[in-house]
């Protein structure tokens, strides 16, 4: 609720490989109980926004991941190229 305040958000996934956080974050479509973090996050998000009155948002998201030392957006156009 804190992000809707103006306050910076984030949430850290980190384990093993295969131990669940790519589920965990993203989910599945249907049956929606099986939705991820990060799209009831952004539904909450703005609902939020719709509700609030005499308010201007800015929401910008990243999603990154850092695997042996190589860090990529998978946001990006090209989820492959590694960041600096």
């Amino acid at each position: 609720q804190a992000v809707t305040e103006g306050y910076n958000g984030t949430i850290f996934a980190y384990g093993q490989t295969g131990s669940g956080k790519s589920f965990t974050m993203q989910g599945v479509v249907d049956p929606s109980s099986q939705k991820g973090i990060i799209p009831r996050a952004f539904e909450h998000i703005f609902e939020s926004i719709q509700c609030a009155e005499n308010a201007t948002f800015l929401v910008r998201a990243s999603y990154l991941e850092i695997y042996n030392k190589d860090i990529r957006d998978l946001l990006g156009a090209d989820t492959k190229q590694k960041l600096e």
